[in-house]
């Protein structure tokens, strides 16, 4: 049964389309003059937050895990790019290790290193899966690797990388690139500080240095010069956003401390809603400054919200990915989402390697309304195609030209990743 992604064209999303149709060649210009000759992050995916009234990049991943949810015209279009990226950093290279996350019980996060290992294989390349960095299971002693099952019954071969590194350092074994596919939350370990092997994305990208409040200062930079090409209001493509440290959310002067933050931000927020006449009821998102996979998410609509936080909720942030306890806040200004598809409340997720796109797909919640995190258990997805006029039978139906705005926004927040992960890479902090 075909699906359809419902979008009511609303008038401002008709004045922004037919304003890009206007500067559609300045914009492809400025575009490439920041992509033209840049090393371009190796892959990206993208959360992105229709609201009708205004549309924006929530997230940048440097480390997607979704390749198992892209369509096949998408996946055989990463082929392609993959080649193309993997030869430009390391000309004449053969043998590629990713390295996975070590949460080899997730099975859809097994199935996405298994599409990702078919993709570089296709381009032509000799490709192994490893994980296991920090901690070491009883197997490695005597095997090479372990075979599991994926989510789709496949079989997918894990090396443990300590092992299969140190063949490659005895002149054993051949490894010209590795891939990481592991955000590094809880720091670089000392076995990747060591390898002269080159890795990418960089080591210094990982969710032990990134703050996303980082991310969005140089995004919204951006923002500003796509929306002067416009003459329109950056506000329109962006959020605005604050920043907390040093919080323990368990204790009640801190929680004070944000809802403070929290206050001053729904301030600016109510200004731009009156400036715009919107009359929807404005919203902020609290989250980690740092971390994936959805955790330490909550929408709040009053800052007493904040003061007033059940133990259930201070709980959910106070922890991040791996038990990471969150001390950093990012006050975020929360884009309702208007896709609906098969009566469920859905966000565009955009996939890309060196800004390229390879498709994306429809994060949906059954369960979850258009304010709410839908990176949260029970989510499901729904294939978009990145052939829209070629290709009717794949992924979810929707409009081209508002699929061209999600696209350009994509490409920016491309572009600010590879400015962040070059700042990154200069501050020599990282590596402590």
């Amino acid at each position: 049964m075909e699906q359809t992604s419902i979008i009511p064209m609303t008038k401002t999303m008709i004045e922004i389309l037919e304003r890009i149709k206007q500067n559609q060649e300045a914009i492809i210009s400025w575009l490439e003059s920041h992509e033209r000759s840049k090393e371009l992050p190796l892959y990206t995916s993208l959360d992105i937050r229709d609201a009708g009234f205004k549309v924006s990049v929530v997230d940048t991943n440097l480390f997607p895990a979704g390749f198992n949810n892209l369509c096949e015209h998408g996946l055989a279009d990463s082929v392609k790019f993959i080649k193309e990226a993997v030869l430009k950093r390391v000309p004449g290279c053969q043998n590629i290790l990713i390295v996975a996350e070590e949460h080899t019980r997730n099975t859809w996060y097994l199935e996405n290193i298994r599409i990702l290992q078919q993709i570089i294989e296709q381009a032509g390349f000799r490709v192994r899966i490893a994980t296991f960095l920090s901690i070491q299971p009883d197997f490695c002693d005597s095997a090479k690797y372990v075979e599991l099952e994926t989510a789709t019954q496949q079989s997918v071969k894990v090396f443990c990388f300590k092992r299969i590194l140190s063949e490659f350092e005895a002149g054993r074994d051949d490894i010209d690139l590795i891939i990481l596919n592991n955000d590094l939350t809880t720091g670089i370990p000392e076995i990747l500080k060591k390898t002269n092997v080159p890795i990418y994305p960089s080591i210094q990208a990982g969710w032990h240095a990134r703050h996303k409040s980082h991310h969005f200062c140089i995004v919204n930079d951006l923002i500003k010069e796509f929306a002067k090409i416009l003459n329109m209001d950056p506000w329109l493509f962006s959020c605005l956003f604050s920043v907390q440290d040093q919080v323990n959310i368990n204790v009640d002067t801190d929680r004070q401390k944000l809802a403070d933050l929290a206050n001053d931000l729904f301030k600016r927020i109510a200004i731009k809603y009156k400036e715009h006449a919107i009359k929807e009821k404005p919203y902020i998102v609290v989250k980690s400054d740092s971390g994936t996979y959805g955790m330490g998410v909550l929408p709040v609509e009053d800052p007493a919200e904040i003061l007033n936080l059940n133990r259930k909720e201070r709980n959910k942030l106070y922890k991040g990915k791996s038990s990471q306890v969150i001390e950093r806040y990012l006050l975020q200004e929360g884009v309702l989402t208007i896709h609906n598809i098969d009566h469920e409340v859905s966000e565009v997720v955009i996939y890309q390697i060196e800004n390229n796109l390879i498709g994306g797909f429809y994060r949906s919640h059954s369960g979850k309304g258009e304010r709410d995190n839908l990176n949260s258990q029970g989510m499901n997805f729904k294939k978009m195609c990145p052939h829209l006029k070629k290709y009717g039978d794949c992924g979810v139906h929707h409009d081209v030209s508002i699929f061209d705005v999600y696209r350009i926004l994509a490409r920016i927040g491309g572009i600010a990743a590879h400015r962040e992960i070059t700042q990154l890479e200069g501050t020599k902090e990282n590596f402590k």
